[in-house]
């Protein structure tokens, strides 16, 4: 992998930082800023309020009253980037967690997987079989509070977002477009290929860690009956 380096950084308000390493989506780059923010999350600076990697650069949420920011952040962001550059990126295994999804792909909580299996010419069956034999990594969270985009799906399964959104996207719904595929935190609106749900609380606030999903994770999903599904939901 080519070294890591920074571009640059950008404000985000008045109380974050962008430090920007790939304006499109590099593998690789995402794949070594998960890393980085692990490390610099881990440095527990006390001006750093949060460490949020995205698909090709590090948002770092600062206190804008610190006296360690001395009134210029993004000089601060970048000397705490680079420090960590020199010292090295950790291994992925020491920063990501690998978490198995149950999801039931039959079709009353599957309203895409037929119009998708016949855009990819394939079976239902197969088109489950594609996406549940795949591992997925968490690219990033974003759009909305645990809403994790993953890399990973089978390039069969690669088709367009849905020419209309729904307005309301069921909670738990898995759904695919172009290489990602993600999974609904709650119900909201979106147009993503449905493709199958999950019982699972992708994201609950009261928990200590209210995402299911963190930036880096391995994904997994495992297909369930419908009986399953409405066993785990309760």
């Amino acid at each position: 992998m080519a070294k890591l380096a920074p571009h640059g950084a950008v404000p985000l308000g008045d109380c974050a930082v962008n430090v920007e390493f790939s304006k499109t989506l590099d593998l690789e780059v995402n794949y070594a800023v998960q890393r980085l923010a692990a490390m610099v999350h881990g440095r527990a600076l006390p001006w750093v309020r949060d460490v949020v990697p995205a698909l090709g650069g590090l948002a770092i949420h600062f206190d804008p009253d610190h006296a360690d920011v001395h009134g210029d952040a993004m000089s601060a962001a970048l000397n705490a980037v680079s420090e960590c550059l020199k010292q090295g990126l950790p291994k992925i295994d020491q920063v990501a967690r690998t978490v198995e999804v149950p999801v039931c792909y039959e079709a009353e909580f599957a309203p895409d997987l037929t119009e998708v299996a016949a855009t990819a010419k394939v079976t239902p069956d197969e088109a489950v079989a594609l996406h549940a034999g795949s591992e997925f990594r968490v690219l990033m969270i974003g759009f909305a509070p645990g809403h994790a985009y993953m890399g990973g799906l089978s390039p069969k399964l690669a088709v367009p977002r849905r020419a209309a959104p729904r307005p309301i996207v069921p909670a738990g719904s898995v759904a695919i477009a172009n290489d990602q595929t993600v999974v609904y935190p709650y119900a909201i609106s979106g147009g993503w290929n449905i493709i199958g749900r999950t019982p699972l609380a992708v994201f609950d606030a009261e928990r200590e860690e209210p995402s299911l999903f963190a930036a880096g994770d391995r994904v997994r999903f495992k297909p369930i009956s419908r009986a399953e599904f409405l066993k785990q939901s309760k």
